[in-house]
């Protein structure tokens, strides 16, 4: 099969032909019809994710038709139409048994674990406990388009910030994440604020419900602008970014007994935010981290997209070819582009 391989962290990867993947016993092989570029790609292509062995296949956000089933597999067979979470749970262990499949013990990552979706092909494991089925209504772009940006989020918005009409929600920053976190938000009925550095990206967090947006690079106090916006800050908050300074923001905004979520990965030399654990005491504030979504709670988030509550298929920036991504890839730190890239062509 076609696959983009790096062979080296932080070195351009490069289009290779190499072994078709096998299925494991209780796994299957995804044809692959569409899969998202994104950040935590990046970031294991710069070598953050110690679960990375080289050489590597990234990719991890991915929408496609079953192609083989392992001997052991029960729930589905060639020719299923199915995403998945970006976190494969084990569904044995003590954390999987209790419901909370995005925190395996045991877990597997396509991507991260083993060779991901920036290729023809990709292997599931256990797929019986991640395989999603996709309803015949939703097209394969879209889909790839939840297996991380946006079931992180509803997860994010939903479960753990547990957002309700009425409410403050701000979003510090606009990427895929940000943008899914904002179109949530505003389906749950909270007034939401987007924040970034592009002014792109803010104008298209006002198509999705946003009703304010603060580009950080025109205000000398983030947290301090929000508060006053709200009179008195924000109910929840999230860093979708994972940088020391979003991060510290998204703390110092909040009102009295506020929740921060964090849902970017802090990796690298962000790894360690100066956290003002003064004012989380003072006020009681939640520290909350949010990471994927368990298989299981895809259908909550299907009803709203059926419904039309939700539309995710306004987050698509672009498609591009499967070489294409390699430059989008090394460059996804510094893209201004809005939106969610997808890899459509194969």
């Amino acid at each position: 099969m076609k696959a983009v391989v790096y062979e080296s962290f932080s070195k351009p990867p490069r289009l290779m032909s190499v072994p078709d993947p096998v299925p494991p016993p209780h796994g299957v092989v995804v044809k692959v019809k569409a899969t998202g570029v994104c950040r935590s790609d990046w970031h294991g292509w710069m070598g953050h994710d110690p679960d990375i062995r080289l050489p590597h296949v990234p990719g991890h956000e991915f929408a496609g038709v079953v192609q083989a089933v392992g001997n052991l597999v029960k729930c589905f067979k060639v020719g299923d139409r199915v995403t998945v979470p970006f976190i494969n749970a084990c569904g044995f262990c003590s954390e999987c048994q209790s419901g909370n499949h995005q925190v395996c013990h045991q877990q597997t990552q396509p991507g991260f674990t083993h060779w991901g979706s920036f290729a023809e092909y990709v292997a599931v494991h256990h797929s019986d406990v991640n395989l999603v089925r996709l309803p015949e209504e939703l097209d394969f772009v879209t889909a790839a388009s939840l297996g991380c940006r946006f079931a992180t989020s509803f997860r994010a918005i939903v479960d753990q910030g547990r957002v309700s009409a009425g409410q403050w929600v701000a979003v510090h920053g606009c990427g895929g994440v940000g943008l899914s976190a904002i179109m949530i938000a505003a389906a749950a009925g909270a007034n939401v604020i987007a924040i970034d550095v592009v002014e792109s990206r803010l104008e298209m967090a006002r198509t999705l419900g946003a009703v304010a947006a603060i580009n950080s690079t025109q205000v000398s106090n983030v947290a301090e602008a929000i508060k006053d916006m709200t009179k008195g800050g924000v109910h929840v908050s999230l860093d979708a970014v994972g940088h020391q300074q979003t991060c510290i923001n998204s703390i110092l905004n909040l009102r009295k007994r506020g929740k921060h979520i964090q849902v970017g990965l802090m990796l690298g030399d962000q790894a360690y935010p100066a956290i003002p654990m003064g004012k989380v005491i003072a006020d009681e504030l939640e520290l909350i981290g949010s990471h994927g979504m368990q298989a299981y709670r895809y259908g909550a988030m299907m009803e709203m997209l059926q419904s039309g509550k939700l539309l995710p298929q306004k987050l698509l920036g672009r498609t591009i070819s499967l070489e294409q991504s390699i430059d989008v890839l090394m460059t996804l730190d510094r893209s201004t582009v809005p939106g969610v890239t997808v890899v459509t062509e194969f």
